[in-house]
């Protein structure tokens, strides 16, 4: 007998980030949109709704202030191997958009960022052809730093102590290049 509150109670995309304004703008801006949204603010509340609900799609913020966004891909994967996820971060770097992906993640979106985007982001490119280069121009100095201390940074676990002195610098420094955002290609 399949279980029945599961089945009434599903719903359309899972929302899981901390910010609670954006996450109750998003959502009235998804039900606008005639999908049924819930949102949690971290890796319990997010992995609690999804065995209940089971989501066929999640939103998850990269940065929660308790934990990774990582994490919640991980976990909701394995609740629930075939929900489509989407990572939303406003401090993008290609070595989290590869682990978002290697942990299931089917794209890698930079806020801000309006819902036709986002629902958009949730359609599979299978013709990998089709997808635009993201090679057309060189990335910037400014870029590439970016991208290595990312890199090192998610060698490293998140540990900001350990990544300084794998960069030989100083933690400080670190933590504010870390505050900033990204710097453009």
């Amino acid at each position: 007998m399949p279980d029945t509150e599961a089945t009434v109670s599903a719903i359309d995309i899972l929302v899981v980030d901390d910010d609670q304004s954006f996450c109750q703008v998003l959502q009235r801006a998804l039900e606008r949109r005639g999908l049924q949204v819930m949102c949690a603010h971290d890796l319990e509340s997010a992995s609690s709704l999804a065995q209940r609900h089971r989501p066929r799609r999640a939103l998850v913020d990269l940065k929660l202030a308790e934990g990774s966004g990582l994490h919640v891909i991980s976990a909701l994967k394995q609740l629930q191997p075939d929900i489509a996820i989407v990572m939303l971060t406003g401090y993008s770097s290609i070595a989290t958009a590869v682990e978002a992906v290697k942990r299931g993640a089917i794209n890698y979106l930079c806020k801000p960022i309006g819902a036709d985007e986002i629902l958009d982001a949730f359609t599979v490119v299978d013709d990998i052809a089709a997808a635009p280069s993201a090679a057309t121009q060189p990335l910037s100095v400014e870029r590439l730093e970016w991208e290595h201390i990312q890199k090192i940074l998610l060698e490293h676990a998140g540990n900001v102590s350990a990544t300084a002195r794998s960069l030989g610098m100083h933690r400080r420094t670190l933590q504010r290049k870390l505050q900033k955002r990204p710097v453009r290609q």
